[in-house]
């Protein structure tokens, strides 16, 4: 048994050097196309003028990387572990619709205006917080990549709702902070108010996270097995074939979970999901039921401050949910 562990070992860090070599050897490539883009550039006259051919040759060359690093298989391609796995927490935060709530809706408290939203992120810049995703934190807690200086965060969007575009975006690339997406394949419609195929893509491309919720937002404790596997594995399929991103975490539609929903989760390949019990992250804790902390509309800052510190030593979330 421990000459075959050796070799399972051996055989793994192999696999890990060959990885590490091939994304150097693109990083170069593409350092390099975009250097000659340059100098061809500057030789010409108008210096700054903008020749089509190197121009586009340069942005297909940078989009297979960031290709390459969605697809390469670990939760953070570009980030290379400098010592043992991280053990700090991390708390996540929870958004929902970032816009004023409409007279007589149902969930007033998952509405967060546009305003509150930048008060809390500058209070939480001042604070000395910054965002980072859930592959980040996954490479942080199993490989030691480091999550850079300050405190790290994880800023969850759930749903799918156009103004995690139009209104969270922005708002987040003024610090220079991304976000985490948990998409439905059958969300809102952009007619009332649901992300377009674009709009996804544009989130992609300033560095958000694509996760998901499944397809529809099921209650999955109370699918049989076929449908329990749609909602889980089959919805991480289509969004990574349609986006080409890992989708490596979960989000429980509404929280719910058990023993049978997390193995189904676990079986698609997933890197861990996320719950609505509040608490802080704990890289000690079953990555399948961690925790997140709701933001409600009307939430100062000094109050997000507050839930933030006062839930960080919370108990584990329980081994099953469903919303009592």
């Amino acid at each position: 048994m421990d000459i075959e562990a050796r070799r399972a070992r051996r055989q793994a860090s192999r696999q890990i050097r060959r990885r590490r070599r091939r994304i150097a050897a693109l990083s170069a490539l593409v350092t390099a196309i975009v250097t000659v883009a340059v100098a061809v550039l500057a030789s010409r006259p108008g210096g700054a003028s903008k020749p089509a051919e190197h121009d586009s040759r340069a942005a297909a060359l940078s989009t297979q990387a960031r290709q390459h690093n969605r697809q390469s298989g670990s939760p953070l391609a570009t980030s290379q572990a400098t010592g043992p796995p991280g053990t700090g927490p991390v708390p996540i935060l929870m958004y929902h619709v970032i816009a004023a709530p409409p007279p007589g809706a149902p969930f007033p408290g998952l509405y967060v205006t546009p305003s509150e939203l930048a008060a809390q992120v500058q209070t939480l810049k001042s604070a000395g917080w910054h965002a980072v995703t859930l592959d980040q934190v996954t490479a942080y807690w199993r490989d030691g990549a480091p999550l850079g200086a300050g405190k790290p965060i994880v800023l969850n969007f759930d749903n799918g709702y156009q103004s995690q575009y139009t209104q969270a975006l922005p708002i987040l690339r003024q610090v220079g902070w991304v976000g985490d997406e948990n998409i439905q394949l059958t969300g809102l419609p952009p007619s009332q108010g649901g992300l377009g195929q674009a709009q996804i893509h544009g989130l992609i491309e300033a560095g958000w996270e694509l996760d998901t919720q499944g397809i529809s937002h099921a209650d999955l404790i109370a699918l049989d097995a076929e449908q329990l596997h749609d909602q889980v594995a089959a919805a991480r399929t289509t969004i990574q074939q349609r986006y080409h991103v890992p989708v490596n975490w979960f989000c429980y539609p509404s929280g719910h979970y058990d023993a049978t929903v997390i193995a189904a989760v676990k079986a698609a390949g997933y890197t861990g999901s996320t719950t609505v019990v509040p608490g802080w992250a704990h890289p000690a804790d079953d990555p399948y039921r961690l925790h997140r902390l709701r933001v409600l509309g009307g939430t100062t800052p000094q109050e997000l401050l507050t839930l933030i510190t006062d839930a960080r030593e919370d108990p584990p979330a329980p081994p099953s949910y469903n919303g009592t």
